[in-house]
């Protein structure tokens, strides 16, 4: 005869999974049902994988389009903060050669092999005003000059996307908390636009607000120290990305892959068939692009 703990415990667990799968799938349903307003017989889907750097290249080009993006550069302020995905948004915004690693402040290599950027001229913070680019002026300055309206385009190490919330790393100590201590509080201040480009590979594996809580608690740490801040900003993956250049509504269904698809992700996309067509050439247009060291 069962134990009847077991017996309420296999229970609970069951009602729990099936409660959780519901959920996610009435989610998942209504995310994808608002793909096309052509009602569902109308909606086609296709599946396509990205890369780390296709998905990067195409957030560039979608930030390119987006409308407080491009409002900020016929009048107003435009700044670019150093980082990898905004190196391809600044090579789209200026249409200009930026070397890789010209336009980072921390890198993240693998603790043993893999490659390495070879040396280059820093590039400081991009600074462009009414659409021209600013070199005289240098991102304190800009600061103080910002006004509601304006744009900062900051990326992030961390997403967690359920929550439209991003963070980023900043190193210990440091009384200033890097760009992110001058960045996040200008645009808080002022209520100019902070814009998070940031990848889905970034994706975090719980709520982010935790995650930088539990980085900001003082303990004894071996090696490396580093500490978070959190960026409550509008944040734009593939997901936006693809939705400003073709209409389409697209879900992160998978990761991962081999080959150089390591940390890949799997979008499903679905929406008309012209937007879906529209969205399979954005994505050939970008695919081929080459891993950031190279």
């Amino acid at each position: 005869m069962d134990n009847p703990v077991a017996v309420t415990r296999r229970t609970v667990l069951g009602s729990l999974a099936m409660a959780t799968a519901g959920a996610m799938a009435t989610t998942a349903g209504g995310d994808i049902a608002s793909a096309a307003d052509s009602g569902g017989k109308d909606v086609v889907q296709a599946l396509k994988v990205l890369t780390v750097s296709e998905g990067k290249m195409l957030i560039a080009r979608g930030i390119a389009r987006m409308p407080l993006v491009q409002n900020a550069l016929k009048k107003g302020m435009l700044i670019i903060a150093k980082g990898t995905t905004t190196t391809y948004i600044a090579k789209e915004i200026l249409k200009a050669d930026v070397p890789h690693g010209a336009f980072l402040i921390g890198r993240v290599y693998p603790e043993k092999g893999g490659e390495r950027l070879k040396p280059c001229e820093a590039m400081d913070e991009i600074v462009l005003i009414d659409g021209q680019y600013r070199k005289d002026l240098s991102l304190d300055e800009a600061l103080k000059k910002l006004k509601p309206g304006d744009v900062v385009l900051k990326g992030a190490n961390a997403l967690d996307y359920e929550n439209k919330l991003a963070a980023g790393l900043i190193g210990v100590p440091s009384s200033s908390a890097g760009s992110s201590g001058k960045l996040i509080p200008a645009t808080v201040g002022t209520k100019a636009h902070l814009i998070v480009p940031v990848s889905l590979e970034k994706q975090v594996g719980g709520n982010i607000v935790e995650i930088v809580k539990a980085m900001q608690t003082a303990a004894t740490t071996l090696g490396d120290d580093l500490s978070m801040v959190l960026y409550t900003g509008i944040i734009f993956t593939e997901i936006e990305a693809l939705a400003t250049l073709a209409g389409v509504s697209a879900l992160h269904v998978a990761s991962g892959g081999i080959g150089g698809a390591e940390g890949a992700v799997r979008l499903l996309l679905r929406g008309s068939e012209q937007q879906v067509k529209n969205a399979l050439e954005v994505i050939e247009g970008v695919q081929g692009e080459p891993p950031f060291v190279h």
